[in-house]
């Protein structure tokens, strides 16, 4: 068993990679009880390394909403592998909805040239990416701008996606769980994907492994299945198991040439 300030520091650790961490998850990782790991709370409260929050903490300053520019350069490979293999389903005369982000806007990327299909987007950059694409007919979603992630939210793009439907829809996400669904940092982004979700006639995620499992924000978009899981080859079989296990289709995708893994 570790010490007292072993599982401290392994109780922040988590806090920081996973986000929220619950004192009955805690308690049952490291065995102890749930006054001890409220003990332990406290402490890493006091110190300042820790946020209380209802039933559990967070890190302070943990997991703040990343810039679509700063997302854009991250995992770069695995999100242009991830891109290749879901413009490869696409079908000539689709109708099809990309979400904003950074991975969705990479797919954007990957259409260039393509004929004959109908885009309808709430993302800036997917707009940029095909906006002089002649083959290619783009709806913009409106709304409220949010600036950090390039996007369009609120009553505005719900309105219009009431009146509209889609072969396939292609949602990106912060944080992606078996358990429950996309998370966003906001609850304006998590409510738009749910209703993203419901025009579709497939879904899909893309999502690099890195972000699999992980609960950095508290706005949570549920998906009812089926939806896909579109992620590369470099994710843990744990959580690859967990998403099967749930009844979601995982694709897993060969970060070389992005082609399918298995």
């Amino acid at each position: 068993m570790l010490s007292a300030n072993a599982r401290r520091e392994e109780i922040y650790h988590l806090a920081v990679t996973t986000g929220l961490a619950s004192v009955e998850e805690l308690s049952a990782r490291f065995e102890v009880t749930a006054s001890t790991i409220r003990r332990d709370l406290a402490l890493l409260n006091g110190q300042g390394r820790l946020a209380r929050t209802y039933g559990g903490a967070m890190a302070l300053g943990a997991h703040p909403e990343a810039s679509l520019r700063q997302r854009t350069g991250e995992a770069f490979e695995q999100k242009h592998a991830i891109a290749r293999w879901a413009a490869s389903i696409i079908m000539p005369g689709e109708n099809i909805l990309l979400d904003a982000g950074s991975t969705v806007g990479a797919l954007a990327h990957e259409l260039r040239g393509f004929e004959k299909l109908s885009v309808t987007t709430p993302g800036i950059n997917t707009m940029q990416e095909l906006g002089d694409s002649e083959g290619i007919e783009v709806d913009c979603l409106g709304g409220r701008l949010r600036n950090v992630s390039q996007s369009f939210v609120g009553p505005l793009a719900e309105v219009a996606l009431e009146r509209m439907s889609f072969d396939r829809v292609f949602l990106g996400a912060d944080a992606v769980t078996a358990e429950d669904g996309i998370c966003e940092a906001d609850h304006a982004q998590t409510r738009l994907k749910e209703l993203m979700a419901r025009r579709g006639n497939s879904v899909y995620v893309l999502a690099d492994s890195s972000k699999l499992g992980l609960r950095p924000f508290h706005a949570w978009a549920r998906l009812a299945l089926p939806w896909t899981l579109v992620t590369d080859g470099g994710a843990d079989p744990q959580q690859v198991r967990k998403f099967r296990d749930a009844g979601v289709v995982v694709e897993l995708v060969e970060v070389s040439q992005g082609l399918r893994a298995g």
